[in-house]
């Protein structure tokens, strides 16, 4: 469907003054918002094979208007990252600073990442193993959102947990953070192990981690 169509037949370039003043319907929210549906429900069905081409059948457009929208698959990959794992980050950060004991607050967060990935694993392999190979910017991005928590972490084992050294508390903090993400990975290719099972060791093996530290 050519929906660079006005009502009356006529065709109007994306660009044009008549569309209210906007500079692009690359720009309309609404419009990004369906396109990136239509990602989503071909992602979880096709996983990292998805093809743009597929994405913008779906979305009822050609390749070059779904470009249009986001500038190149570049860009698509972006907003699907921000869509998805801003929440996942949101999610985790509610779940460190609830005020219950740190042990269960711990094991709340892995259960809250582990359950997301295995949710979701088409779109999960989708941006960590297509996304970030084919677009460095995405691959920043991810690596951006993950130090950051790595970085709220590291504030409460100071805050909270009695690690004095700065430099100590970044160190553990951002070692758990990547023990949690890789054991995730590992998990998903055993899914003889059962979701309770992991989270329990490896809720075990983060407060470990950390109480080894000296907190």
């Amino acid at each position: 469907m050519d929906t660079s169509r006005e009502p009356s037949g006529t065709a109007v370039p994306e660009g044009s003054p008549s569309r209210g003043g906007r500079s692009g319907r690359g720009r309309d929210p609404e419009r990004r918002r369906a396109i990136l549906d239509a990602a989503d429900r071909v992602i979880q069905r096709d996983g990292p094979d998805a093809s743009m081409l597929a994405i913008a059948a779906e979305a009822g457009i050609s390749k070059p208007i779904l470009y249009r929208h986001f500038g190149d698959k570049g860009g698509l990959y972006r907003a699907l990252a921000r869509r998805h794992v801003d929440p996942l980050i949101e999610r985790i950060r509610a779940e460190l600073h609830q005020h219950t004991g740190f042990e269960v607050r711990a094991r709340a967060t892995v259960g809250a990442y582990l359950s997301m990935i295995s949710q979701n694993l088409n779109l999960y392999r989708f941006l960590m193993d297509r996304a970030t190979s084919e677009d460095s910017r995405t691959r920043a991005d991810l690596g951006m959102m993950v130090r950051r928590l790595g970085e709220e972490l590291a504030d409460q084992l100071v805050s909270e947990l009695g690690i004095r050294d700065r430099l100590r508390s970044q160190i553990v903090a951002h070692a758990v953070v990547g023990m949690v993400q890789a054991a995730g990975e590992w998990w998903l290719e055993h899914p003889e192990v059962g979701e309770e099972e992991i989270i329990d060791d490896l809720t075990d093996a983060v407060v470990g981690a950390i109480r080894g530290s000296g907190a």
